[in-house]
């Protein structure tokens, strides 16, 4: 193993593409270590700028994996990103068992592997971010088994930040609405999405419309910043929240 760095070390599940691929870049921006462990590889512009493991989230073994491969890349985890994570919706007479055990077993169990093994590896001072959704505070037509999932995140998020406290690790998640990545694009292109019949650019556009107060939605840029502050000593007092990122769509 190598000696500890003076670099502190970020580990990001589905840090390659998405919402993940924002926040592996701002962390690396602010200097991180950075550890990406997801199923499927790295695009061209990351490759050689952090390290990475294939893993799946929805077995502990993998997650264990990944933390011990980051302790002997970088000899030290200090902020654990649980971001891996994919929507897809349908109404409640289509949900079968792999639907529901999909969802739910990336979603959530992979959430809750994530944390365990972070709590087991992080020191006084550590922080796990999970990213979370807007679905995990409302629900939403055809969207059962995604919003159950995201409610679960947000449920463990607090619960854990209670019982981690007290070593001095801090536990939040953060809910955006709509990102436009191409994960959501083409899940909003599928039968049963809420833009089925629309376009899925206008669909988007009257949404932020009529829904958010600032008339848009929050780019990836803005939800990495958020998990970088997070990450920060300025965050210092922030445990057990999830905090909405999504220009102002909920208070309605």
């Amino acid at each position: 193993m190598k000696n500890k760095s003076q670099k502190k070390t970020v580990i990001i599940t589905g840090g390659n593409k998405g919402i993940g691929a924002y926040i592996t870049k701002a962390f690396l921006r602010l200097g991180y270590q950075v550890v990406v462990g997801a199923r499927s590889s790295l695009p061209r512009d990351l490759k050689d700028k952090v390290f990475f493991i294939k893993i799946d989230v929805r077995f502990e073994k993998s997650m264990e994996s990944l933390a011990r491969y980051a302790l002997i890349k970088t000899g030290r985890i200090d902020v654990f990103i649980n971001c891996a994570g994919f929507s897809r919706w349908a109404p409640i007479e289509k949900i079968n068992d792999k639907f529901w055990e999909e969802m739910v077993d990336v979603n959530l169990k992979g959430t809750f592997w994530g944390c365990k093994i972070a709590a087991r590896h992080l020191s006084f001072g550590g922080c796990i971010i999970n990213i979370s959704s807007l679905a995990g505070k409302r629900g939403s037509s055809n969207n059962s088994a995604y919003c159950a999932s995201k409610f679960g995140v947000n449920g463990l998020t607090q619960a854990l930040a209670k019982e981690l406290g007290s070593r001095g690790i801090r536990v939040n998640a953060l809910c955006p609405v709509y990102v436009q990545t191409e994960g959501l694009l083409k899940a909003l292109e599928k039968p049963f999405s809420p833009a089925s019949g629309m376009r899925v650019a206008a669909y988007l556009k009257r949404f932020a419309r009529e829904n958010a107060a600032l008339k848009r939605f929050p780019n990836g840029d803005e939800i990495a910043s958020f998990c970088a502050f997070l990450a920060s000593k300025d965050a210092s007092a922030i445990t057990g929240q999830c905090i909405n990122v999504d220009c102002g769509v909920l208070p309605q």
